[in-house]
């Protein structure tokens, strides 16, 4: 591929390389020549849902169906995903959610179909059945809050999805895992760090996969961390662990890679390790991500205001606020008794 750039018979453009015959070679290269400024960089998980969206749209029989698809996929799904995207910048764009709702609004389309209806002659009953056909069918709300705001159906109703608080990791099962990540040093110096920062702040697997080595302080023999705001002074074992890491740095990244500051770095060039990858890596030691961040959240919920924790951890207030009422804390007398605390004494 490279031997056909430099012959001119393979445009040195993303486009180009869209194209080609064989889509991983082509992403692979890709990843080199944006790392090293041959290419102009870009969103390549925006660009793989348009692509996507694109062939599931195509799936649609009815000429009426796709061009519906089509205007709610440009100006709502991918918009909202183009401006995700640039007002967060991240290694990686969150692409999930556009996925869910791209495919429930053809998997519904699809059906009104097979039902000899459209979406105009849509009422509330064939969404009470459509409904019913499976625990996915709810993810259609967007398309049809969409669909009424522009006039192409009546407004029809779909309950928005309970929320889900999920499973915790018992309190002791999760200290005893720290204490293994903290002490145990044939654990690979990678997993006991990203299981430590998940564990012990409750930091999701994709902020610890984007962490940086700017974000690790070292003043006076105390090493420190930034979440958010604030840094955060860590446990010997731990300060220690990540300095090394910041140190020697993982031993493999990609090839064509320039120096890279990502405390994880993948296989891709300059690119952080996936959180996926990360994942997998906890679950081999019998670390759940899910469960052992929420036990970890609930615990600090706890025993911090939901502002601390937001500064500290890098939280949206609602976020924090939420999690302040998973714990069960009420922190609504906190300022009277540290107020009463401080009185002097008559």
């Amino acid at each position: 591929m490279l031997a056909d750039v430099a012959a001119g018979r393979l445009a040195l453009t993303h486009e180009a390389l869209d194209a080609h015959p064989r889509p991983q070679a082509a992403d692979s290269l890709r990843h080199v020549l944006v790392a090293n400024g041959a290419l102009p960089p870009r969103d390549e998980g925006v660009a793989r849902t348009e692509r996507w969206a694109t062939d599931l749209i195509a799936t649609l029989a009815q000429p009426q169906d796709r061009r519906l698809a089509k205007p709610y996929t440009t100006w709502r799904v991918l918009r909202r995903l183009r401006r995700s995207a640039a007002q967060h910048p991240r290694p990686r764009t969150y692409t999930a959610n556009a996925h869910v709702r791209l495919r429930a609004a053809v998997d519904f389309l699809t059906w009104l179909a097979d039902q000899n209806l459209t979406l105009a002659d849509c009422r509330q009953p064939d969404v009470d059945l459509w409904l019913e056909t499976g625990p996915a069918a709810g993810n259609v709300r967007d398309f049809l809050i969409w669909a009424a705001e522009h006039k192409h159906c009546r407004t029809l109703h779909v309950a928005p999805p309970p929320r889900n608080n999920g499973t915790a990791t018992e309190p002791e099962q999760r200290w005893e895992q720290i204490t293994q990540l903290l002490h145990d040093e044939t654990i690979d110096l990678t997993d006991r760090v990203a299981g430590c920062l998940l564990l012990l702040y409750g930091q999701q697997l994709s902020r610890i996969a984007a962490m940086t080595t700017d974000q690790v302080t070292e003043y006076d023999g105390t090493v420190v961390v930034r979440f958010g705001r604030d840094e955060i002074n860590l446990p010997d074992k731990l300060g220690q662990a990540l300095l090394e890491l910041v140190r020697t740095g993982r031993p493999y990244t990609g090839v064509g890679s320039p120096n890279t500051r990502w405390l994880f770095p993948g296989l891709l060039p300059s690119k952080p390790i996936t959180a996926s990858r990360l994942g997998e890596r906890l679950r081999r030691l019998g670390i759940a991500a899910q469960p052992g961040r929420r036990s970890t959240m609930i615990h600090l919920a706890a025993h911090l205001t939901a502002a601390v924790l937001a500064d500290l951890l890098n939280l949206a207030p609602t976020t924090a606020v939420r999690w302040m009422h998973q714990a069960g804390a009420d922190w609504t007398r906190y300022a009277a008794e540290l107020c009463q605390d401080h009185d002097p004494q008559p």
